[in-house]
């Protein structure tokens, strides 16, 4: 971890927990083990947002069987980490659901003790690109990736001072719901842009958006007409099995996108006969006339973008002069072309349809030519707008999630609040963390057969070197049987602390090791209460 800012320190998830706090895996719950009508929610991974408790699941056990398997209950203020994606290490904090609840062993559960940590930091340290970087380091999986939470225990995270770690949840929280606030407004915009291009064309094809200009160049006002009395055609598209490879695309109703053709997803044929008989030509306005009850009618202009035929659920529609072919194409996606569409529509059981005729009886307003292409432009220019307006609104979204992720990335490096040096060290805090543990294992009596006593090492001498526990990563499965006697025999006697520190294990760790080798009756204590080899 690079260089910590004044009064910082680091530790492992296992030592901020706290003495009486809880690290542990969730629990295993197979299917049998659930029923729909238990009393106990089981959280998922579904359930655990980035930073957000998102309460997806509805999964349950009764409480009979969360006791009888012997389940770890959440209480409000959990701190919930997913060991699998998406994204990997994830965290979040359990606001609590009025009823009991467990999780799913794919969820560390983290729990603090003593007041000397905050939830809140931890959350954030976690969810900062930094440390989410950190632990993808430390995760295993070919398929899916996971991390064990033997690994998560161990993840070092920076500390601030306790009264910093609240500034700075207090300065992320306000950004945060700065940015959230930004995030929900934008995403607004796709709904308004989609209203007022409706409300454009509804304008557009009742004569108000150029009545002025219509006064102005002494053009007649409309005539209603049916389509039938100004297009031919109406020929239904290729029925024939279209492939994945070809000379030439075959157009379906997917490609239908927002009144325009998409030429993604495409599928081809190369029939020579299927092509020269539904070759699209510039101009051809393409109906689709089966489709979902919404979408049945969409409707595009080819524009000659590329060779191309049309398949079966779509209509042909040619334009005679009199009628401009985005005119019709406009119209047809305008209010009155959908009303029109979801009147005469056939409803399936899935699917709805609109024959020919019922498309040839399509009764619309026809201005004459000159003003037809005056609307078309300006809802060209209209739309062109506001699909602008709709892009910065997509780039500025993308920003704010990327401004959370950099609000994160400066809070753990000590860069969002200054620090103050009134505040009471990191370093302090972690002692304090191990004068209580220690406290509590002085407690404890000593065992027979020569076990180690909890309280070898003494708090005082301790102060210094547990807040450095963090960073010990050895476990007993690290080092081979005899790994403290091997270190008194070549370095001879010495105090409980001093071993400690020349073994690189973790306090935990090193006192297990202690006691099976003093089993052993491999190491012994001295009347000077040093430890020596036996």
């Amino acid at each position: 971890m690079s260089e910590l800012p004044t009064g910082w320190a680091v530790a492992n998830l296992q030592t901020l927990s706290g003495t009486g706090g809880l690290v542990s895996d969730g629990d295993w719950i197979e299917s049998k083990d659930q029923d729909p009508n238990g009393q106990v929610r089981l959280i998922q991974l579904a359930d655990i947002g980035d930073g957000f408790f998102r309460n997806r699941s509805a999964r349950f056990v009764t409480e009979v069987t969360a006791r009888r398997l012997r389940c770890t209950f959440l209480k409000k203020g959990d701190l919930l980490i997913a060991r699998m994606p998406d994204p990997l290490g994830r965290a979040c904090i359990f606001p609590g659901l009025g009823r009991e609840a467990i999780t799913s062993v794919d969820i560390l559960i983290w729990r603090v003790q003593g007041g000397n940590i905050d939830t809140n930091w931890v959350m954030y340290s976690i969810n900062s690109p930094n440390i989410r970087q950190i632990i993808a380091g430390k995760a295993s999986g070919s398929t899916r990736q996971r991390i064990a939470s033997s690994r998560l225990k161990l993840l070092e995270l920076p500390v601030p001072p306790l009264v910093e770690q609240r500034r700075i949840v207090g300065k992320v929280e306000g950004l945060t719901a700065k940015s959230a606030r930004a995030r929900e407004e934008l995403s607004r915009i796709g709904a308004l842009a989609a209203r007022f291009k409706e409300k454009l064309l509804e304008k557009a094809f009742s004569g108000n958006l150029t009545a002025e200009w219509r006064t102005a160049n002494n053009l007649p006002a409309a005539k209603e007409v049916k389509l039938g009395e100004v297009a031919t055609d109406f020929s239904y598209g290729s029925a024939s099995k279209s492939l994945p490879y070809g000379t030439v695309p075959v157009l379906r109703m997917g490609n239908i996108q927002n009144g325009i053709l998409d030429w993604s997803s495409l599928v081809y044929t190369s029939d020579k006969n299927e092509i020269e008989r539904y070759a699209l030509r510039k101009g051809d306005v393409l109906f689709n006339r089966t489709n979902s009850p919404a979408l049945v009618g969409k409707t595009a202009l080819y524009q000659d973008e590329r060779p191309a035929i049309y398949a079966g659920y779509l209509i042909r529609v040619i334009c005679q002069p009199r009628l401009d072919p985005l005119y019709l194409t406009h119209c047809l996606n305008s209010p009155l072309g959908r009303k029109y569409c979801w009147r005469v529509k056939s409803d399936g059981v899935s699917q709805s349809n609109i024959n020919a005729s019922k498309l040839k009886a399509f009764f619309f307003p026809l201005p004459e030519l000159l003003e037809q292409r005056e609307i078309v432009l300006r809802i060209e220019s209209a739309f062109a707008k506001i699909d602008q307006v709709l892009a910065e609104a997509k780039c500025a979204l993308a920003l704010t999630n990327r401004l959370d992720q950099a609000i994160l990335a400066k809070a753990v490096k000590g860069g969002l609040v200054p620090q103050d040096p009134g505040d009471e060290p990191a370093s302090v805090l972690l002692e304090r963390i191990a004068d209580e543990r220690i406290e509590t294992r002085s407690q404890k009596p000593s065992g027979p057969n020569g076990e180690v006593r909890d309280n070898l090492i003494s708090t005082q001498k301790a102060r210094k070197l547990y807040e450095s526990a963090g960073s010990m990563e050895k476990t007993r499965n690290d080092v081979s049987n005899d790994h403290l006697t091997g270190l008194l025999k070549e370095e001879g006697n010495m105090p409980p602390e001093k071993l400690w520190r020349q073994s690189g294990m973790s306090i935990d760790e090193f006192y297990k090791q202690l006691r099976f080798e003093m089993k052993a009756k491999s190491i012994r204590e001295s009347v000077s209460s040093e430890l020596e080899a036996a």
